[in-house]
């Protein structure tokens, strides 16, 4: 399964980074705005900032919501960089852009998916990537896993070929989950891919070898 950080702080990223675990990035309009990053241009240029830190793919999400204005943004944001995947909204028209920019080979990442249904017509359009937000499923008291469980049967039934990129993840606890649920892709926050290190035996057992170390150091000045 590939690791995605779902941020635009590059600080972030490159933390990510150097953990030598990372495979990608996800950003929205959101997560720019809370970078301050605002305006066309410097928007932009931030993605171009992004994809010379990361080797793997990029998604940069389009803000318009009808076809020629998606694929105007799409043909922009490609141009950016060979890593570039253009986010699409799971609408009509983002469904008829996906197809269309699949046979331009711009690779896509069709977002705000939350059934089952939704992810057949996303692989019949030929996105490279669907993103089924499991925290705001389950925001909804229905089950965030089931849905990708579910994606990732019908998937490999019908031999499908979008990759199932877990989205919306709120925890250490939802990457093993959407891991063993069959995603091909886990995005999240730093803090989420952070916590996968933490264990209270670890820290135990860490601490019990380091005062072993230092009792079997004080005999030997002894000796």
């Amino acid at each position: 399964m590939k690791f995605f950080i779902d941020t635009a702080n590059l600080d972030q990223i490159k933390e990510a980074k150097d953990l030598g675990i990372l495979d990608g990035v996800t950003t929205n309009p959101s997560l720019m705005a809370k970078e301050g990053i605002t305006g066309k241009e410097n928007i932009y240029r931030h993605y171009h900032k992004i994809c010379e830190l990361v080797k793997g793919d990029v998604s940069a999400e389009v803000i318009s919501t009808d076809y020629k204005g998606m694929m105007k943004e799409a043909k922009e944001l490609a141009e950016i960089a060979e890593n570039i995947v253009v986010k699409v909204p799971m609408i009509k028209d983002g469904i008829k852009a996906i197809a269309e920019l699949k046979s331009l080979e711009i690779k896509t990442n069709c977002t705000l998916v939350f059934s089952a249904g939704q992810a057949i017509l996303v692989a019949k359009a030929g996105a490279t990537y669907i993103s089924p937000f499991i925290g705001r499923i389950d925001d909804t008291s229905w089950d965030g896993m089931q849905l990708i469980s579910d994606i990732f049967e019908i998937y490999s039934l019908q031999a499908y070929e979008t990759e199932i990129l877990a989205a919306s993840i709120r925890s250490g606890l939802h990457i093993v989950e959407a891991a063993k649920a069959g995603a091909d892709v886990v995005t999240c926050p730093l803090d989420a891919i952070l916590s996968l290190l933490k264990h209270p035996l670890t820290d135990i057992g860490l601490q019990k070898f380091l005062d072993d170390h230092k009792k079997a150091q004080a005999a030997l000045s002894k000796s």
